[in-house]
């Protein structure tokens, strides 16, 4: 069978980041001109991608469940949802969002470009409801000081943690993604002793060596973040990136996460948010607060390809023969034997093999 082609999902580290989320106004003509997107998208990455072929420029779509429903019809992803609300001590809001465009690249110039080109070609059919420009901080440390990312699934790993396989056979090489953008009050965090920011991080600060477990909080980041099912660690890729504006005083992180599973990265949100034990919640949250929380599936790039902007025969999530793009209902066996992964190495994140999470 032909090679399934996944979006760049494993992209390598880049220095800069724009993250698009929107809504897809109201009608058809909008819904006609998303799906007329959707298969030229490839061409507008090489053709931006092409100004500087050493750019290391993507760009990942995903979309939410309802503009699942209103674009492609069923078949639908098996686990798309909307981002459910977490509450505890503090609480994972949910936001709205049809389309996420998660666009990278190694200087901001090109992904200011791609992005340009895309909502150009949307303009009257969508509405913005958030856009985060992102950049690398020094030693790609994040806004609190601290290293973000020391750890991640690469190569292998990396697609095995993020690509769906045999459980979805339809959406085989697709991903999920959750997003949320924190605000950090960065005042108050640096009155915090680095001793004590070191035991909520679970790391030492300027050597970004990982705290022995014995000496680690229960309330420490990379404890709770740390998720095991039958003794096995269930790993998620991050692409978390720095973002502010001065003079509006605001100042955060915007974590992005992919998985083969929403699930596991709702447990971790659960963990942190609401604690693992009930209580134990991440003190990080004291001082970090989401005010963004929306959930994507990111179809594969030969599914992308092949839309058509003619409406599928019906939009109900649960009747209909609508045709999304390729029949993959063969593809029982792990996601990279059968598809090809753009860029599958990523050296970002922090998910260490057994308690090193953060």
């Amino acid at each position: 069978m032909p090679s399934i082609v996944s979006q760049s999902v494993v992209a390598k580290l880049t220095r800069a980041a724009i993250f698009i989320v929107v809504k897809i106004n109201a009608g058809k003509e909008p819904e006609t001109a998303v799906r007329g997107l959707c298969a030229d998208l490839s061409s507008l990455v090489r053709g931006a991608g092409f100004r500087r072929l050493n750019g290391q420029l993507s760009c990942v779509t995903g979309f939410g469940t309802e503009a699942w429903d209103r674009l492609f019809g069923a078949p639908r992803p098996k686990e798309l949802h909307a981002f459910r609300e977490i509450r505890g001590v503090h609480t994972a809001v949910s936001t709205p969002g049809d389309i996420l465009f998660h666009i990278r690249a190694s200087s901001m110039d090109q992904c200011f470009e791609l992005a340009s080109n895309i909502m150009g070609r949307l303009s009257g059919y969508v509405s913005v409801v958030d856009e985060v420009h992102g950049f690398k901080f020094f030693d790609d440390r994040d806004l609190l000081g601290f290293v973000d990312g020391t750890e991640n699934p690469v190569d292998q790993a990396a697609a095995s943690a993020t690509l769906i396989g045999s459980e979805d056979p339809e959406f085989a090489g697709g991903s999920y993604v959750i997003v949320q953008k924190y605000l950090h009050d960065l005042e108050r965090w640096n009155k915090v002793p680095v001793e004590e920011q070191e035991n909520i991080i679970g790391r030492h600060k300027l050597s970004d060596i990982e705290q022995r477990d014995a000496d680690k909080k229960p309330y420490a980041h990379n404890v709770l973040t740390n998720i095991e099912e039958n003794g096995e660690q269930l790993q998620i890729l991050r692409d978390n990136m720095p973002f502010g504006e001065i003079g509006k005083g605001e100042f955060g992180t915007y974590f992005i996460g992919f998985a083969c599973s929403p699930s596991r990265i709702e447990k971790i949100l659960e963990n942190m948010f609401v604690g693992n034990p009930p209580g134990t919640y991440d003190h990080i949250l004291d001082f970090s607060r989401a005010v963004t929380g929306c959930l994507f599936f990111v179809p594969t790039s030969t599914f992308l390809d092949a839309v058509s902007d003619t409406a599928p025969a019906d939009t109900s999530p649960d009747i209909g023969d609508a045709a999304p793009g390729p029949d993959l209902s063969d593809l029982q066996e792990a996601p990279a034997k059968h598809m090809s992964v753009i860029d599958a190495s990523l050296g970002i994140g922090s998910l260490k093999k057994k308690a090193g999470n953060e």
